[in-house]
């Protein structure tokens, strides 16, 4: 436990690593950003060749440091509960959340915010009788006039002697989950449902918006830049006030991404809802706070509006039928999970630096993140994601947290030239769940090469699933602004230039293109991003293209793949379980397959193996191993269950079957009904679709990379 040792030079700051070289002798250490020389502080006077710090001990390229001072208050939660819900949902979430009061640390503070046409603010102090403050649903209130209406302008925050500091007043409303536990619970328990009436062919008045406003505004005045995070339950759109999604008119459908492409009148509160949650997206990041969403009904409910409220500030999206089922159960129990220290997986208010060596400039990064707007010299123009900034506010940070950066060459080496060393140190510091503040360092370092005289050395350090996942946020990206076919012609420029540049070919000769081998999946990876929900939006919904896109830009690249090119499992009696490859082919009357999409866990029995099923030979003692066949997808699907976070959903069907569609939509159709000489053979099964191949996607793109007039 002690603090790092920075580079005593003011424009650099770097902190000392394995690549820093060191003078033992004269107790100096030069920066490996800027080679400044620094002395070493006192408590270093011990050094030696035998005698290493951690931070310079070459396998040590992340060290995490925990900081002498501590987080003067423990983190907040804060419930923002719809109750415009049935008695069966309303139920299940009220179960829920005292459910989730016994898995939160018992000094963390704890509030509630129930809202329908109007939004109320439930006291946790009063013992006896439940008080509330209630605004009115149809009207933002900022931080100040929640302070106002609240009495908590007038009365400055006061630390206690006895415990964390706090915000004089704000007590009231947010308390100990120690102190509160009973109070809490009684106030859910007596929750009822929206009582405000609506007529038939009406949707319920629901405030959520300005439910929001109301949250960010109590957090934001009581406690700015510390660790707290909103959980919104939600369980149909917006229809009154501000962040207004739709009408209340059951007659006016939800938007669509038609109606959003061609702004018709059903997406006439679209862009403005938009704006307003973008800009409170905003306000919760700055402070340090963020949002989780929990989207449970059987239609929209903003999830595409409110979008930045999660993205900007690192909460989590959760997308549902209904509260009243295992996903969402589950998956909000997961929220508090802990590790095998008995931690939990949740960091609060982090603030994310990069440095980096004079050759190369920083871009920007992709993920959940805002700009703390830190200029300099090694700050490139030209932006990618978030970028201007060599520092990003991460207000909640857990153990999947990713995000990906973006470099540019500053200086040009000349042709023949040596190469030379570039070096990275990411900084994270952040608060612990235990209270403590961190500091986590990782240095590295990467040699640059000429592509003119040093194309194998580059070839050699390919990382194609790290490159397939970056494009995918890129194109991402570029899909919030630009219009879905701009991207995908991109997305095939990219590759094609790729190609072209590594390449072994014959000028317009097809048959003569070879990829080295560290490229040889990345085209496949290009060609399921293309089918992908993530670039299709054809048959999703804009909540749904909204969900899709916030986890692919949260997950690591093991997960990412999987969502851009699900994995697909064998099961028969030829053999153990094998891994085969995601084309119409590998389906099978004989076999069952196991389909991981990441969002979904689907079983597909083949023709014969349903019909088996059906004729219940698995029951019969002489047929256990038909039952084993069966049992085994479903072990190794339940055990996929049990660990990803949100938890998947589970669909078990048969060839031919409707649910059969997730996974017709997913495969590589080599065996089409326009294809003569795939339909009817034997093995395989021919998928209704006029998309292209990967085999057709292979020989197109090798005519253009090898084209003269390309």
């Amino acid at each position: 436990m002690y603090e790092p040792v920075e580079c005593s030079r003011p424009t650099c700051r770097a902190i000392l690593n394995p690549f820093c070289q060191v003078d033992f002798q004269a107790k100096l250490w030069v920066c490996a950003f800027c080679a400044q020389r620094n002395q070493f502080p006192i408590q270093y006077k011990d050094i030696s060749e035998a005698n290493l710090p951690a931070e310079l001990i070459p396998n040590f390229s992340t060290c995490e440091y925990t900081l002498q001072r501590q987080a003067t208050v423990p983190p907040v939660f804060l419930f923002v509960m719809d109750l415009c819900l049935d008695k069966e949902d309303l139920q299940a979430l009220k179960e829920a959340l005292v459910m989730s009061l016994s898995l939160l640390p018992q000094t963390a503070l704890v509030g509630l915010i129930t809202f329908g046409k109007n939004v109320q603010l439930h006291e946790l102090s009063c013992e006896g009788c439940s008080k509330t403050y209630v605004f009115r649903g149809s009207k933002e209130f900022t931080a100040k006039n929640v302070q106002d209406l609240l009495g908590l302008a007038s009365q400055p925050a006061v630390p206690k002697k006895d415990g964390p500091a706090t915000s004089f007043g704000a007590s009231r409303f947010l308390q100990p989950v120690q102190q509160c536990d009973m109070a809490l619970t009684d106030i859910i328990d007596e929750l009822q449902e929206d009582p405000w009436p609506y007529g038939g062919g009406k949707r319920p008045l629901r405030s959520t918006g300005a439910a929001l406003s109301v949250a960010v505004g109590l957090l934001e005045g009581t406690y700015p830049n510390t660790g707290a995070r909103i959980m919104l339950f939600v369980g149909g759109p917006c229809t009154q006030g501000p962040g207004q999604v739709t009408s209340d008119e059951l007659k006016d459908t939800i938007r669509s991404h038609h109606d959003i492409d061609k702004d018709n009148s059903c997406a006439r509160f679209t862009k403005k809802a938009l704006k307003y949650y973008e800009a409170l997206g905003r306000r919760v990041a700055a402070n340090g706070h963020s949002v989780d969403l929990y989207s449970c009904a059987f239609d929209q409910t903003g999830l595409h509006e409110m979008k930045f409220l999660p993205n900007l500030t690192g909460g989590c999206m959760v997308m549902g039928d209904s509260f009243n089922t295992s996903l969402f159960k589950q998956t909000f129990q997961r929220v508090f999970a802990k590790d095998q220290k008995g931690d939990f997986n949740i960091s609060f208010n982090a603030n994310f630096e990069v440095k980096v060596s004079p050759a190369l400039k920083l871009s920007g990064i992709i993920g959940p993140c805002i700009s703390m707007t830190k200029k300099g010299p090694l700050v490139a123009e030209q932006e990618v994601g978030v970028g201007g900034t060599s520092v990003w506010k991460l207000a909640t940070l857990d153990n999947a947290t990713t995000v990906a950066t973006f470099f540019e060459v500053a200086n040009q080496t000349a042709p023949g030239s040596a190469p030379q060393r570039v070096f990275f140190q990411f900084i994270t510091h952040y608060q612990h769940p235990s209270g403590q503040m961190r500091l986590r360092v990782t240095t590295a370092v990467r040699n640059t090469a000429d592509p003119l005289i040093n194309l194998p050395n580059i070839t050699a350090g390919m990382d194609q699933e790290a490159c397939a996942v970056l494009m995918a946020r890129l194109a991402v990206a570029r899909a919030e602004t630009d219009p879905g076919p701009d991207v995908l012609r991109w997305l095939d420029r990219m590759l094609i230039r790729l190609c072209q540049k590594f390449g072994d070919y014959r000028k317009d000769d097809p048959s003569s293109f070879r990829l080295p081998a560290h490229f040889e999946l990345y085209p496949q990876f290009m060609f399921h991003l293309r089918r992908s929900q993530f670039l299709q939006v054809c048959n999703n919904s804009p909540d749904e293209t909204a969900y899709y896109r916030h986890k692919l830009n949260r997950e690591d690249t093991q997960n990412s793949l999987v969502m851009i090119q699900p994995t697909l499992t064998s099961y028969s009696f030829s053999g153990p379980p094998t891994p085969v490859l995601l084309d119409s082919g590998s389906i099978q009357p004989d076999r069952i397959l196991l389909l991981d999409t990441f969002f979904q866990i689907l079983i597909f029995h083949g023709e014969t193996i349903a019909a088996w099923r059906l004729q219940g030979y698995h029951e019969q003692p002489q047929h256990e191993n038909f039952r084993q066949l069966l049992q085994a997808p479903r072990d190794d699907a339940q055990e996929i269950l049990q660990s990803r976070f949100p938890m998947p959903r589970y669909i078990d069907c048969d060839q031919g079957g409707s649910q059969a569609r997730f996974l017709l939509c997913k495969v590589n159709p080599s065996q089409t009904h326009n294809n003569m000489f795939g339909y009817g053979q034997e093995g395989g099964a021919p998928v209704l679709t006029d998309d292209v191949s990967l085999q057709v996607f292979m020989e197109h793109l090798k005519k253009l990379a090898v084209s003269s007039a390309t």
